[in-house]
């Protein structure tokens, strides 16, 4: 196959697909075409979509590729879906960071964490399909593990755990975020009790951090 011929035929692919294709999943479709030839196209296709500055562009996420609405166009979309974004609660945030960071880990372990019951957040993350059951560990009761599953990556447009943001670079985001707001405190009454929310989250994520 051509090199141009097997650029569009990924494209197609990636195109029809609903979810972040693997190269694997990509070569399976093909005959004939080798790894570093399917790497080669998708990269092609980045610096395409990037050169012509369209309103989507090609990315590594959750281990595969997907190509994606820019941030910019998301409220289009949304419209014209009559959807709205999907939200999660601040406790809801709190247990998937901490799964995400500390898995695998049981219900115990995140209670201990977050100093509150779970359950109902577990549930409705597993609903999600956020986070996943991983087994169950060799304890009195044998408590479910959680982990975080490819989805999740998806959602948070990351390629991978290793993705997630490292404890020092909260931190640096957090100053920063004081700083501003501290300009502001006298204009605005809530800044300050905002700086010390994300400071009491910078402290948790600190915690759980292995």
């Amino acid at each position: 196959m051509m090199e141009n011929e097997l650029k569009l035929v990924v494209e197609a692919l990636l195109f029809a697909a609903d979810k972040p294709l693997l190269i694997s999943d990509i070569q399976s479709c093909l005959s004939g075409s080798q790894l570093p030839e399917i790497e080669k196209a998708l990269e092609k296709l980045a610096e395409d979509y990037d050169a012509l500055n369209r309103s989507f562009v090609l990315k590594k996420v959750a281990q595969g590729y997907q190509i994606r609405t820019k941030p910019d166009y998301a409220p289009y979309v949304l419209r014209m879906t009559k959807r709205s974004a999907t939200r999660l609660s601040t406790a809801a945030m709190e247990t998937l960071a901490i799964i995400a960071y500390k898995q695998p880990v049981i219900r115990q372990e995140i209670e201990q964490f977050r100093g509150v019951d779970t359950g109902g957040i577990l549930r409705t993350l597993l609903e999600k399909n956020l986070i996943r059951i991983m087994g169950r560990k060799q304890l009195p009761g044998r408590p479910l593990i959680y982990g975080t599953t490819r989805k999740f990556l998806e959602v948070f447009d990351l390629d991978g755990l290793e993705s997630l943001p490292k404890p020092k670079e909260i931190k640096e985001f957090g100053i920063g975020e004081a700083q501003a707001t501290k300009t502001h405190k006298d204009k605005n009454p809530t800044a300050e009790a905002n700086r010390e929310g994300l400071a009491e989250t910078e402290t948790r994520i600190e915690d759980f951090q292995p």
